[in-house]
């Protein structure tokens, strides 16, 4: 038996006036989805637990199937595991974003979360410069990918609290700066790398360029190690993780899997969709379980922008969901799920924690309420009466004998 994830990160969303009271997954055409959905089984899934804040780390935690509870200590020690950053026990990880931020009325606001999507290798230049003028004993910077960077400071304080900067576009930075113990190190530190990027000159280049300057850094997501058991120790399983995303190749190292890199991965809407696809059926030939994660919907949602998420969806039904249909009936007998981690509707340009609709489908078996599905959507999930409330189950029942 071979098993795969197929993963729209944010796909799932709230009725939208502009849509006729749809959702973006319910106006999007997505064949593929809906076959699945009517021939397999369709429900809920509570991927963030409550208490927890609907992020991307805890919600695909959930769906690798690691309960939160048992292992979350924050998204940038994942993060730092796929960057090959080792970190000791005494030693806490930052997610670094690189931010566009502008005056008005004598205060900051948060512009941009992404400073355009910066591309990697002006960030790198950036990243090189913040570790040659900042970095020390105490704080080490490394590059990433785009505007997503890391930082550590090793034995750092963690009793702190952040806000991610995509939950603030458009507002006064103020009141979302770091609170906590050594809360005023960071801002500090933040301070100082304004005034480095003001003048620095890959961001002069942009201005010259009519493009977004990344003119702040923003600290957020962070924590120590985790301990994890890998899939292998606890399912049996050998296995593949395909993502543009550092966090989800993180989780994935710390789950033993194998981590590909397909090209043109982007973690936008231009990602290479159809080549995840084709990387994880032949990832299937030698490994029992693939985990293939697209980002594109979540970025599209979180810059508020509805054309680019219905475009995202349809691409992964069609790129992604087809592109695997089409070949993974020669590899046997398989189980696929397909769902999103969140949602992230489009209207907030933010995660939520509302359950998230799954389809988990099994070549060998007939399906469970083929009868009152129409297609993959929210709606018709919850009409299903199917909740598994505990998310991390999910992956429980798609390796179950």
């Amino acid at each position: 038996m071979k098993y795969l994830v197929l993963l729209g990160d944010g796909m799932s969303d709230e009725p939208l006036e502009q849509l006729g009271g749809k959702t973006p997954l319910e106006h999007a055409r997505t064949p593929n989805m809906d076959r699945l959905a009517r021939q397999g089984e369709l429900g809920l899934a509570q991927t963030v637990p409550e208490g927890y804040p609907p992020g991307s780390d805890v919600a695909n935690l959930s769906v690798f199937g690691y309960d939160p509870h048992q292992c979350y200590t924050g998204r940038s020690p994942l993060e730092a595991a796929s960057m090959g950053v080792d970190l000791g026990p005494a030693d806490v990880a930052f997610r670094l974003n690189f931010v566009n931020l502008l005056p008005h009325y004598g205060k900051l606001y948060m512009s941009d979360f992404s400073a355009g999507h910066i591309s990697t290798p002006e960030a790198a230049e950036l990243i090189a410069s913040l570790q040659a003028e900042l970095g020390d004993d105490r704080f080490t910077f490394y590059p990433g990918v785009s505007y997503r960077h890391l930082m550590v400071w090793r034995g750092g304080l963690d009793e702190l609290s952040f806000t991610p900067p995509h939950d603030i576009t458009n507002q006064p930075i103020d009141e979302f700066l770091p609170k906590g113990q050594g809360a005023e190190i960071l801002i500090d530190l933040m301070n100082s790398a304004q005034l480095l990027l003001n003048n620095h000159p890959v961001n002069n280049r942009r201005n010259a360029e009519g493009k977004i300057p990344a003119n702040s850094i923003w600290l957020w997501g962070h924590g120590r190690k985790p301990a994890m058991e890998t899939l292998k120790d606890r399912f049996g399983l050998s296995g593949a993780v395909i993502s543009a995303v550092d966090l989800i190749k993180g989780i994935g190292l710390c789950a033993g899997l194998e981590i590909i890199n397909v090209p043109g991965a982007t973690g936008y809407i231009d990602t290479n969709y159809k080549g995840k696809a084709q990387y994880a059926l032949e990832a299937l030939k030698r490994h029992d379980y693939v985990y293939v994660h697209v980002e594109a919907p979540d970025e599209a949602a979180h810059s508020g922008n509805l054309e680019h998420k219905i475009q995202a969806i349809e691409d992964f039904d069609k790129l992604v969901v087809g592109t695997v249909l089409d070949g993974i009936e020669a590899l046997g007998d398989h189980r696929i799920l397909v769902l999103p981690d969140h949602p992230t509707p489009v209207a907030l340009m933010t995660h939520t924690s509302d359950p998230v609709p799954y389809i988990l489908y099994d070549s060998k078996a007939r399906a469970t309420n083929a009868s009152q599905v129409e297609g993959y959507s929210e709606a018709q999930a919850a009409a299903t009466g199917c909740l598994v409330s505990e998310g991390f189950r999910l992956m429980e029942k798609l390796v179950a004998p």
